[in-house]
């Protein structure tokens, strides 16, 4: 008899989009994985991709994949560099992982216009200014 997957509830683990100036003084925009558990992850994977409406037609963003074998506990690694030519569509980060035996999964979306200069807030763990989705 085939048993289904159980998916757990997915707690400690955040998305940000976070910016820091490059070495010519430009803000350079990155999207990481934050893992706040006193635990690591193990086995993570991370799909994203963008999608939405612009000047009334569909726009979709290639579908890129990430996977990290281990993300320690109370640390963060960088999924991915941004265009802010994106942030006015929906950005996508689907997440799974492991934790011994059992398998977690959770979708983060960030909406059109979420990622602006009035949404970001300190990100301690980055130690950067960004938008943090939990």
């Amino acid at each position: 008899m085939k048993k289904d997957i159980d998916f757990g509830t997915v707690e400690g683990i955040s998305v940000a989009v976070a910016t820091t100036p490059n070495e010519s003084g430009v803000d350079a925009w990155n999207v990481y994985l934050l893992n706040n558990n006193p635990f690591p992850i193990e086995n993570v994977l991370v799909s994203s991709k963008g999608y939405g409406i612009l000047d009334g037609e569909e726009v979709k963003t290639s579908m890129l994949r990430h996977m990290f074998e281990l993300v320690e506990a109370k640390s963060f690694v960088q999924i991915e560099p941004i265009d802010p030519a994106i942030f006015h569509i929906n950005n996508e980060y689907w997440v799974s992982y492991y934790i011994e035996r059992q398998i977690y999964d959770k979708k983060f979306v960030f909406v059109p216009e979420s990622i602006t200069q009035d949404n970001l807030i300190e990100i301690s763990m980055l130690n950067m200014q960004g938008v943090l989705h939990s």
